[in-house]
């Protein structure tokens, strides 16, 4: 049997879905910062972390978001992660009342090294894959670890030919 490509156990994300998705993760992080249940800020892993992390920011009326640039992806391989680019140090401090948004969490390298810089950091994600699940905190759906998760903003609309042909 051979190996499956990435699309033949896709899991498509429409922007609804991650609208509702990245709604769902504000809602369940509402009151669970360390100050009287707020956070101090919200820290975006760059790319994937932005789109939920704009949303999560506008449901708890955060108004300090950041970034942090990490890659751990060359084309379609993983590599060992690297920080590009790091939030501000004097908010970040041990990572006390900061929020820190991916989109996924896979493997759990590219959280562990921000996790290893902002210890005390709250994680979340929107989707994980069990390998990566001890590095999150809190997340709402799970894929399994096969499954290729296909964001809205990897994907064009366009005409796909039906499975069963045209006739």
């Amino acid at each position: 049997m051979s190996e499956r490509l990435p699309h033949e156990k896709g899991f498509h994300v429409s922007w609804d879905q991650m609208h509702r998705d990245a709604r769902a993760l504000a809602w369940r992080l509402d009151g669970k910062g360390p100050e009287d249940g707020g956070w101090r800020a919200i820290v975006a892993i760059t790319r994937g972390g932005m789109a939920p992390a704009m949303i999560v920011a506008r449901e708890l009326d955060v108004r300090n978001v950041d970034t942090v640039s990490v890659k751990s992806y060359h084309h379609q391989e993983r590599a060992d992660a690297v920080i590009l680019k790091a939030p501000d140090a004097e908010l970040m401090g041990d990572g006390t009342g900061i929020l820190v948004i991916d989109d996924l969490v896979d493997s759990g390298k590219t959280l562990e090294l921000v996790r290893s810089k902002y210890p005390k950091a709250h994680f979340a994600t929107v989707y994980a894959k069990p390998q990566g699940r001890p590095m999150v905190d809190t997340f709402i759906t799970e894929v399994s670890q096969d499954t290729w998760i296909f964001f809205p903003w990897d994907m064009a609309l366009q005409y796909v030919q039906p499975y069963r042909g045209t006739d």
